[in-house]
């Protein structure tokens, strides 16, 4: 174990209670919420407002390495704050107003724009939509890292957050196809989009806003840092090559990251297969969409439960393991003539899957922050440095960065099919088969090949409770 482990920070944290537990987690509504709408830009760009796939793929692939790259700056920033509210809080106060801005300027570029000025449009508040994530997001997860050093109460309060977030994307999809998009036309339709981007806003603004405010006190009672006489910029380089000397840490981010490539695609395409090959109306869409929070919401308590019975990294393989396989069956028998169900038939098929892609969702979304924290553990018992702030924003920069990547393929791709442009002007256009065939591949079989090559990767985690527990007493007998 490295020499010189800091006296301060290795005290136990204060057991957090029920409302710090719950003002905290409602955080994760405005990361969430921006999710949930930002999953309609890429059908509004491309559909609705004709700008070319490959424009918009590059506009948000840009906003997304943005956001990836400043990741470890805030990470670190956030590890090293001297103030009285905390390492968290000050960074979080400012990063909650900036997302909600962004999102409601994403969805509202003025009209007739020319190609050029509205890719710049997308790709210059794309920019700016992503530091402000990273500067709420990063802080706020690395605070919940923070909160409990028990192996299994630190799922416990991921959950938290995780059911704050499902609720926040099932307001957001409620809002989208019972109020903005409701009707015939639903996501063809332009005048919903600006409307809908700015009532996001207001979500994001007002749930940080309390959580940020309501954690503060909470944040302060933590361990401090020793101040770090070196410039930010000029300790990060070293600070990110120490993270990657850990091998678990290695483990998790490229596991992460090619399962969010996988993520990314298939978020890309998701609403042109809905609405372009199984001819969904709004309200089927959202039928579906609930299916996959109900799973995804069934998949919280239960990962918890399954962790004290199987290690943590079982649990995600799982969970990988129903996702792939559900993206399987949501493509394969349609491009092989086995189903041919549209609308309203093919509404209970298309739930069921996406409830079971839900709640393998479900124990990733518990299982890999877990496991991150865990791996965090480690890093201060090997290396003498807490750096929570990084490995957070280490795998925030293996999910933006892959998701991005992923956006970026599929724009090349949705141009390399000849996807039309003025599709979105066309209600109740009826594709080619073979453009609706390479529409299903992209969105699901896909994914699940790529899915499988993340499932190799984390094989080779080896962090387990018998180990986090010997790690737990290390760092006790050295206090």
């Amino acid at each position: 174990m490295a020499e010189g482990i800091e006296a301060r920070p290795t005290a136990a944290p204060p057991r957090p209670s029920l409302p710090v537990k719950f003002l905290y987690g409602l955080g994760n509504m405005g990361e969430s919420s921006f999710i949930a709408a930002v999953a309609f830009v890429f059908f509004y760009y491309t559909a609705v407002l004709g700008l070319s796939g490959s424009l918009v793929g590059a506009a948000l692939f840009l906003g997304l390495c943005a956001d990836a790259a400043v990741d470890p700056f805030f990470g670190s920033w956030s590890d090293n704050i001297r103030s009285r509210f905390g390492r968290r809080v000050p960074l979080m106060a400012f990063g909650g107003p900036l997302m909600a801005l962004s999102v409601g300027m994403l969805f509202a570029p003025p009209a007739g724009l020319p190609d050029l000025a509205l890719f710049a449009w997308l790709a210059g508040w794309a920019i700016v939509v992503r530091a402000g994530v990273s500067m709420f997001h990063v802080p706020y997860v690395a605070l919940g890292a923070e909160m409990s050093a028990d192996y299994h109460e630190r799922s416990s309060v991921v959950a938290w957050r995780t059911v704050f977030g499902i609720l926040a994307t099932g307001a957001a999809t409620g809002l989208a196809y019972s109020v903005f998009f409701k009707g015939e036309g639903g996501l063809q339709k332009p005048e919903g989009y600006p409307g809908f981007g700015w009532t996001i806003a207001a979500i994001i603004a007002v749930s940080t806003l309390i959580s940020t405010i309501g954690s503060a006190r909470y944040a302060a009672s933590l361990p401090g840092v020793p101040t770090v006489d070196r410039h930010l910029l000029r300790r990060l380089p070293g600070e990110v090559a120490e993270i990657f000397r850990n091998p678990s840490f290695r483990i998790l981010f490229f596991a992460a990251g090619v399962c969010y490539t996988a993520v990314g695609v298939n978020s890309a395409f998701n609403s042109h297969a809905y609405v372009f090959v199984w001819k969904l109306q709004p309200q089927m869409i959202q039928t579906a969409t609930f299916s996959f929070l109900g799973g995804l919401f069934l998949g919280v308590p239960l990962t918890p439960l399954l962790s004290r019975v199987i290690e943590k990294k079982t649990v995600a393989m799982i969970g990988m393991g129903l996702v792939g396989g559900a993206w399987l069956l949501l493509g394969l028998p349609r491009i092989a003539g086995l189903v041919t169900l549209e609308g309203a038939a093919a509404t209970p098929l298309l739930s069921a899957l996406v409830a079971v892609a839900g709640l393998g969702a479900g124990f990733c979304a518990i299982a890999f922050p877990s496991m991150m924290a865990d791996a965090a553990d480690e890093h201060r018992h090997l290396f003498g440095r807490r750096r929570e702030g990084l490995y957070f924003a280490g795998l925030g920069f293996a999910f933006k960065a892959a998701t991005g990547l992923g956006v970026l393929v599929s724009g090349f791709l949705l141009d390399l099919i000849r996807f039309p442009k003025d599709a979105g002007r066309d209600i109740g256009l009826t594709l080619s088969e073979p453009l609706q065939q390479r529409i299903l591949f992209a969105w699901g079989p896909f994914g699940a090949i790529v899915v499988v090559g993340a499932i190799a990767i984390l094989g080779a985690y080896t962090i387990t409770r018998r180990r986090h527990a010997e790690v737990a007493a290390a760092l006790e007998a050295a206090e």
